[in-house]
């Protein structure tokens, strides 16, 4: 090895918000990427599906691309893989339950038959590019996830996945604290640890306690149990469906989600519904009300999910009445509270009983607290520390955090999005930063909307627009139709149409003033239109709705 042979860890996504997990190993002229994940448009996104990171540092260098590692099937962690794999060809490594998902992720987009997917476990080992990679059993709220540690030829990276420690989890959803103690035996050079839960005190609660309050609330209920949460919570669902079959109900997956992530957890063996106990939405009225467990999806308040159908009375075959209990098992993810509460007041107002994580301990963190950060620490014994999975706060307070355990402030490498952590034989630091940034996803669109556009549709959506058609004689230049306004989203044309006919006028003083022969006449009276328009409105209503001129010669 030669002295000037780097290893460096580039972020593409993740340090700095919540979602979009991407990062680059690289050594040598070696990369691996762990992660290509995905986030949901923010409130100022308008009409965008989701938001990808900008994958450009991999195009650049995707022959140098040795594979693609996934830490579990999350949306936040596979999502943006589609997108990856257009651009290159790499194989991908995954755990079985996240390759199931995947799997269908890339039928959907047409490249199922051209990916090369590869199955890992906890324990195996793989060699790949310039590394070697340990795969590490890890509780969180999917099954199948795990941490990484690489052996580097300058030391051990260890980079933990989304996680949690807890001694009660239920059966084979453990964090593996003896592997990650071996690596720290060994020698860890840096840890790279989830930041997200890092302002919560103590420990998370564990998975059994919420077994256990969802199994009060549902034997104890009289009519119809219909819990929604995430499609992925396996664990949670094979606890939903053991309480059922102790009260002898029968179960319904609904929901295209949930339907098809039960179906790969039960071929892969990770879910288990006694065939008997599992009925179609279409038998829901063959069975009496007591004995219906509805498992189902729309616990962020999704709007064409089937619980919000359900709380709307659109749904063709549940329709909520009172005795109905709406159990919620999930999180309220910030952005969604307000979809939730409709949701919730809708249950309400048909009759049912709703119970959430605001009233009643039904949901358990994925992700770990304060004391299991301060273990996973401890466990490892790295040299650097750099906190990831996180907005801006999260990493701050988890580097906070780190140094208040006895890592050195100088040690802790506290990265954004784009910054180079850089090693070598005489140690790390963050050296240099390469551009990225977000891509946004709108239908088959892939960064064609910007902010120009994003722009545009805020307008739109506060002020509407006013579309004017005008019409000239192409030799003499004469109007021979039009002004014809016409206006969407901004007024009532019957209620106010003296002032849609007052802006006629505004309109045909700008073809007064801008004479026939005036050179570029049309985009001349183009640009008065949107301008005077504009002003005109703004004068006499105070909104600025956008202006739309079709001007034609015939």
């Amino acid at each position: 090895m030669t002295h000037d042979k780097k290893l460096k860890i580039i972020p593409l996504g993740g340090l700095g918000e919540i979602g979009l997990n991407m990062m680059v190993v690289e050594y040598d002229g070696s990369l691996i990427v762990i992660d290509s994940g995905l986030m949901f448009p923010e409130d100022y996104m308008l009409g965008v599906d989701f938001v990808i990171p900008k994958m450009d540092y991999i195009k650049e260098r995707k022959s140098d691309v040795a594979g693609i590692i996934l830490t579990h099937a999350h949306e936040d962690h596979i999502g943006a893989l589609p997108y990856l794999l257009r651009e290159v060809d790499a194989p991908v490594f995954g755990t079985p339950f996240t390759l199931g998902v995947v799997r269908h992720k890339l039928e959907e987009h047409d490249l199922l038959s051209s990916a090369s997917l590869n199955e890992i476990s906890p324990g195996h080992k793989l060699n790949i590019g310039e590394f070697e990679l340990e795969f590490i059993h890890v509780s969180h709220s999917v099954v199948d996830g795990v941490g990484i540690a690489i052996r580097t030829p300058l030391g051990l990276i260890v980079h933990t996945g989304d996680f949690k420690i807890t001694h009660t989890n239920i059966d084979g959803m453990m964090t593996d604290v003896n592997k990650f103690a071996q690596c720290g035996e060994k020698g860890v050079l840096a840890l790279l640890s989830d930041s997200t839960n890092v302002e919560k005190e103590g420990y998370t609660i564990s998975d059994r306690e919420i077994g256990e309050t969802l199994r009060r609330i549902i034997s104890k209920t009289t009519g119809r149990v219909i819990v929604a949460l995430f499609a992925s919570n396996i664990g949670r669902i094979q606890q939903i469906i053991d309480v059922a079959k102790d009260k002898g109900s029968k179960v319904i997956i609904n929901g295209r989600s949930i339907e098809v992530t039960v179906s790969i957890a039960k071929q892969l063996g990770y879910l288990h519904i006694p065939e008997d106990m599992e009925i179609g939405i279409d038998q829901v009225s063959d069975f009496p009300d007591d004995m219906v467990v509805i498992i189902t999806t729309g616990s962020q308040g999704e709007p064409m999910s089937a619980l919000a159908r359900m709380a709307s009375g659109i749904h063709k075959q549940v329709k909520i009445r009172e005795g109905d209990t709406v159990i919620l098992s999930s999180k309220f993810i910030p952005g969604h509270e307000k979809a939730i509460a409709k949701i919730i007041n809708n249950l309400y107002r048909r009759g049912a009983d709703v119970i959430y994580e605001k009233i009643s301990e039904i949901h358990v963190s994925g992700h770990a607290f304060q004391e299991e950060l301060k273990m996973m620490i401890h466990l490892t014994k790295p040299r650097y520390f750099i906190p990831i999975h996180g907005e801006f706060r999260h990493l701050i307070l988890h580097a906070r955090l780190a140094e208040q355990i006895g890592i050195p402030k100088s040690r802790i490498l506290r990265a954004e999005d784009g910054q180079i952590i850089e090693f070598d034989e005489a140690g790390g630091r963050i050296q240099d930063s390469i551009e990225t940034g977000r891509v946004l996803i709108d239908g088959k669109g892939i960064g064609d909307v910007g902010r120009d556009i994003l722009k545009e549709r805020r307008a739109l959506s506060e002020d509407g627009f006013v579309a004017v058609t005008l019409a000239f004689d192409e030799e003499t230049g004469i109007v021979v139709y039009g002004p014809e306004i016409i206006s969407k989203g901004f007024v009532f044309e019957t209620q106010t149409g003296h002032l849609l006919e007052d802006a006629i006028c505004v309109v045909l003083e700008i073809v007064e003033d801008v004479e026939p022969d005036v050179p570029d006449r049309i985009e001349k009276i183009r640009a008065r239109m949107q301008a005077d328009l504009r002003r005109y409105f703004n004068f006499t209503i105070k909104r600025r709705p956008v202006i739309l001129p079709f001007i034609l010669e015939v």
